[in-house]
């Protein structure tokens, strides 16, 4: 418009120039001039004002608690720092381990014509899923009644879990140990489960409250599921006795609850997957229904693969066909069917004998490593001059220990010694070494040094 209006202004239409007859027109060609002008330079006038997206009223949300710090943790450049906050397994060097036998497996994957890129069943791939259940249920069990899919690692096998028992559990009520894993809470919630705490570790002893744990299990109503982590409780690193889990199966059955186990670390915990497994064994084996969500993320180092399973336990191979249609129809709207390489990784491994048995030994080396940073770390605070008893870290089991330091003293952990940790005081000992152990048990000894461990 302006210039339009310009080109008018520099022809010869001067009032010289026009007839007078044509002064009027001339005067209403340049007071129309001079409105362009104005309208065309002002801002407000000639603002488009279009509806705003709803997307400009989206509320920042909150960062996840663990891969915030992981953030913070690339973003510090102090060459002291420390990461403990991550659980996944770091070798003695602090670098991520490619477990030998899943390379082996690999290979023998990429030399086979028979595996391909297809899409999955929604089920997922059946050989692989009838691996990792006898994995962890054992190698002579009855498959026939047990509905059984593959999952989205155990994440996804939680929230499987979740959708189905809130469209069809009698009891939309699920019960979970304080404290548990941050992301229970969420997918259930999500799911459509009301989600309820159960007594799990006493800050107080440091150890297991088994008394608030079954008080608060008998409190829930008849037919309520109950979830209970399978080994290596995440995050204290207190499991039950095998005394007290048998215990907590009689409970669970006189109530009539649902139990779901969760099951991250078969294997990782003890180094052994079949002491490992006990739990999940001993319920099976007093009749229980269970309901189990696998995965294969730490113990064979596939984090990045998302692989694990999702089954149930049923009365026949009648119920199991049922149960298996309406969780496929779960799964179908939600990701369609599973990603095949990990799985084919873990079938291959559990399919060929000389690469189990090298697996088997891969996975007690990570434990026993793990094992080893524990007593390392508790004999290095003594060193440091504390004086608290830590007795909890060295009898605790899996991949971290619940300290039982502060958020405050969490807090000074990061903000002083850039070590990086969750705020409840867990610390991933995988991210422990030789060459780190004695700083960090300096710095944490620095942030409890005259302050209580126990609360």
């Amino acid at each position: 418009v302006i210039i339009v209006c310009l080109q008018v202004e520099s022809t010869n239409y001067h009032p010289t120039n026009i007839h007078p007859s044509s002064k009027v027109s001339y005067i209403l060609m340049k007071f129309t001039f001079l409105s362009l002008l104005f309208l065309a330079t002002s801002s407000s006038a000639f603002s488009m004002t279009t509806p705003k997206s709803f997307l400009a009223e989206i509320p920042m949300g909150a960062p996840d608690a663990i891969l915030g710090i992981a953030e913070n943790f690339k973003a510090c450049t102090d060459p002291n720092k420390v990461n403990v906050c991550v659980g996944a397994y770091r070798d003695e060097n602090g670098k991520p381990w490619i477990l030998p036998s899943v390379r082996e497996a690999e290979k023998l994957m990429m030399d086979d014509a028979a595996e391909t890129k297809e899409y999955a069943s929604i089920a997922g791939d059946a050989a692989y899923v009838a691996e990792a259940v006898k994995f962890a249920y054992g190698q002579d069990m009855d498959l026939s009644s047990l509905a059984a899919v593959q999952s989205l690692s155990g994440t996804g096998a939680c929230r499987i879990g979740g959708n189905f028992l809130a469209k069809f559990a009698p009891v939309k009520k699920i019960y979970i140990p304080d404290p548990t894993w941050g992301n229970h809470i969420a997918i259930f919630e999500e799911a459509g489960l009301e989600v309820v705490r159960y007594r799990y570790y006493s800050r107080a002893t440091n150890g297991l409250d088994l008394d608030g744990m079954l008080e608060d299990i008998k409190a829930a109503p008849e037919g309520a599921v109950v979830l209970l982590h399978a080994c290596a409780h995440n995050p204290t690193g207190c499991d039950p006795t095998q005394e007290q889990w048998k215990t907590i199966s009689k409970l669970c059955k006189e109530k009539n609850l649902q139990v779901f186990f969760d099951s991250a670390y078969q294997g990782f915990a003890s180094g052994d997957a079949e002491k490992d497994a006990f739990a999940l064994r001993y319920f099976v084996e007093e009749g229980h229904n269970v309901m189990l969500a696998q995965s294969f993320a730490k113990n064979f180092g596939l984090y990045g693969e998302r692989c694990g399973t999702l089954s149930f336990l049923t009365d026949s191979p009648e119920e199991k066909d049922r149960v298996l249609s309406q969780v496929k129809r779960i799964i179908r709207p939600m990701y369609s069917s599973p990603p095949v390489h990990g799985s084919s990784i873990v079938r291959t491994v559990l399919t060929n004998e000389e690469l189990t048995k090298q697996y088997y030994e891969e996975c007690s080396f990570m434990a026993n490593r793990i094992g080893s940073m524990r007593t390392l770390l508790a004999e290095k605070l003594k060193e440091a001059g504390s004086t608290h008893d830590w007795s909890h870290i060295t009898s605790q089991i899996g991949m971290f220990a619940f300290t039982g330091m502060s958020s405050d003293m969490c807090d000074e952990l990061t903000e002083k010694h850039y070590i990086f940790l969750t705020r409840d005081g867990r610390i991933s000992l995988a991210g422990i070494n030789d060459n780190n152990v004695e700083y960090i048990a300096k710095a944490v000894h620095a942030v409890t040094d005259g302050k209580s461990i126990t609360n």
